[in-house]
């Protein structure tokens, strides 16, 4: 499942009654700003994540981080690597607990099938790259990505601020 461009969006539109529409706000918990300047994003996919009950209150605290974590795919399943959750303050003393550990996504069977046939080109990963909240339930945006080269980066921060100045000019601050 391909996730529309819409979860960038401020608003959320979710149809209880044909007649009434009520508009939600998504809360974003992380997001992994070096994902796109790394990686040419070619196709995003939204997952459920399995957690603990102690991970879901930290991460509804914002104490999580998706720097240097990615997506791994180990037989028919995928897993969220490397992603730190901290623990939760008011939990008490936990024994073991590793806020790195690999975590289960939840995707169905043929989401699974296309992203392994995907996997198979040469050069291609799985890159995390929100962490929000959908109808009372976290999810995890991510994208398959092709890593750019250095000259790729800095073609991408020259179109940035060329558009920004066409901005600028348009709004009339550079003359």
């Amino acid at each position: 499942m391909t996730l529309d461009p819409c979860i960038y969006c401020s608003v959320f539109l979710l149809y209880n009654k044909p007649e009434q529409i009520m508009t939600v706000m998504p809360q974003i918990y992380a997001k992994n700003k070096r994902a796109r300047y790394d990686y040419e994003i070619l196709e995003t996919y939204e997952a459920g994540l399995m957690l603990t009950g102690q991970e879901v209150k930290s991460v509804r605290d914002k104490t999580v981080s998706l720097k240097g974590s990615f997506v791994t795919l180990k037989g028919n399943e995928a897993y969220l690597t490397n992603a730190h959750i901290s623990p939760y303050k008011h939990a008490g003393k936990l024994k073991a607990y590793d806020p790195t550990r690999s975590r289960k996504l939840l995707l169905h069977k043929h989401e699974l099938n296309s992203l392994i046939g995907k996997l198979k080109q040469k050069g291609l990963t799985l890159v995390p790259l929100l962490l929000y909240n959908k109808n009372s339930r976290i999810k995890l945006s991510f994208g398959l990505g092709k890593g750019k080269k250095k000259f790729d980066k800095r073609d991408s921060i020259k179109k940035r601020d060329v558009e920004r100045k066409i901005q600028r000019m348009m709004r009339g601050k550079i003359s």
